[in-house]
């Protein structure tokens, strides 16, 4: 994989990425930016999100399992010293459908948190994670 990055000024970032996208990434005012795209840290959290939010998608669907909604809420903890990497990060993945066995549920997010995932393998900070199920029968 290869990201062309150029910069534009002050803390700002153009990237170009393989899938054909553009991405800024800037800095917020106080850290001399003008704020014209996220930080780096809230898109490797996003990366993160996206990466076992289509894992789980993936293996419920081969599972036979339909979901009327999902989402995630990510939660993380930084080091207080430099390079204030992330220490803690909780994944909390709310499911909602007609039916949905939670044992099916469990295993598509341990599959993709200790298998599939490659963006959580990539990072050292201890990464939890919790779920909740909504029936809508």
């Amino acid at each position: 994989m290869k990201i062309n990055v150029d910069w534009q000024g002050e803390m700002e970032f153009k990237n170009q990425l393989p899938s054909g996208h553009e991405l800024t990434v800037d800095a917020a005012a106080e850290s001399g930016g003008h704020n014209k795209g996220p930080r780096p840290m809230e898109l490797l959290l996003s990366g993160l999100a996206g990466c076992t939010g289509i894992d789980v998608v993936l293996i419920l669907k081969k599972m036979k399992t339909e979901l009327e909604d999902f989402a995630m809420e990510v939660d993380a903890e930084r080091a207080e010293e430099p390079p204030r990497r992330f220490t803690k990060i909780h994944i909390k993945y709310k499911f909602k459908g007609k039916k949905l066995d939670e044992r099916r549920v469990e295993r598509a997010i341990n599959l993709s948190e200790k298998k599939y995932c490659s963006a959580s393998n990539s990072l050292n900070a201890e990464i939890t994670s919790s779920y909740e199920i909504e029936s809508t029968d």
